[in-house]
């Protein structure tokens, strides 16, 4: 399945995660899901919070360097690329990072709140009881529990991965699914999702032989999540 030309109006859309800003799963995402049309900003982790389920705390200034070292000790509690500034960074957890963006970036680069929220592609499949901790799930379900539509992405491939190195086939691969779902998701027309229910959405590993393409991919609806 490979990405679509929907043609279809720009959607304004707040991207999180719990791996971090600067994962390449959530930048290589960004960069398709903008390339896709829409508008799109990212307030994800400072750091890599996997597993953190539905924590929240207030954002601080960082006593560390950010993760991979894309942002120095002592930076702002929020902070954002100098020559990208819709990349954003929460130094928090991904419930905090998405309120971020749903409440403080989205009125700045949309005018008001987000149409759509979408976290990931996490790295590693978020399934059963995994569910109740990943941070991913939890960034979607906070989100959609505040009136926006969710989609929480996981990719079974993978592992942490600077933003810099060479993109892996696994995350230019996962990245054109998710666009793909959310495209569809867009073209069905507002408001999208019923109300307080969010899509969990996991892709199987890629493999050499198997799976090595999105088009190789098809997907199978299991259940409808609701974020009561």
């Amino acid at each position: 399945m490979g990405l679509l030309p929907f043609l279809t109006q720009a959607t304004n859309i707040v991207l999180s995660n719990d791996d971090g800003w600067a994962e390449i799963n959530v930048r290589v995402f960004y960069s398709m899901l903008t390339q896709a049309g829409n508008s799109v900003v990212l307030s994800a982790p400072a750091d890599n919070k996997s597993g953190t389920g539905s924590s929240d705390a207030p954002a601080t200034r960082l006593t560390k360097p950010c993760e991979f070292n894309s942002c120095p000790t002592g930076s702002p509690p929020q902070g954002f690329n100098a020559s990208s500034p819709r990349l954003n960074y929460v130094n928090s957890f991904p419930v905090t990072s998405m309120r971020y963006g749903i409440q403080t970036l989205s009125p700045k680069f949309f005018g008001g709140p987000p149409e759509l929220a979408v976290a990931g592609p996490n790295v590693g499949a978020n399934l059963g009881l995994t569910t109740l901790i990943s941070g991913t799930v939890g960034a979607a379900t906070s989100a959609a529990q505040s009136g926006i539509p969710a989609i929480a992405f996981s990719g079974t491939s993978g592992s942490q991965t600077a933003w810099t190195a060479p993109t892996p086939s696994y995350a230019s691969i996962y990245a054109d699914l998710a666009t793909n779902v959310t495209q569809q998701l867009i073209a069905s027309g507002k408001a999208f999702l019923p109300p307080n229910t969010w899509l969990n959405v996991n892709f199987p590993a890629v493999g050499s032989s198997s799976c090595s393409s999105a088009k190789d991919f098809r997907f199978v609806l299991s259940r409808i999540n609701d974020a009561g």
